[in-house]
């Protein structure tokens, strides 16, 4: 089964997002925060991250960093999620190999 690590601090967000996957045969797995998303990558090594960028503890921007500089995790895809697209778009011309911006509600 294709496991799908979700970062994202929003209740609301985080529960249809996940109802959305696991209904369509996804295996979900939650963080909360980049740095628990860092930790749930290193453990589980998930086929895809799906990363809010507006984060506690340690943002999306960081997390994703973390992530690509382990061998181990650099090839696994991430999706940004943000409800600030202009922002994100702006910091992401560095991560345009790393990441697909998509706007959220």
């Amino acid at each position: 089964m294709t496991k799908i690590l979700l970062v994202e601090d929003n209740e609301m967000n985080r529960d249809m997002l996940k109802r959305r996957l696991a209904r369509k045969g996804y295996d979900v797995l939650i963080a909360v925060d980049g740095a628990e998303g860092v930790e749930i990558t290193q453990i589980e090594q998930p086929n895809l991250i799906l990363m809010d960028m507006s984060l506690p503890i340690k943002d999306g921007w960081q997390a994703t960093r973390e992530i690509k500089a382990h061998p181990q995790t650099r090839t696994i895809p991430v999706i940004a999620l943000t409800a600030h697209a202009m922002a994100a778009i702006a910091k992401s011309v560095w991560l345009q190999d790393v990441m697909i911006m998509i706007q959220s509600r």
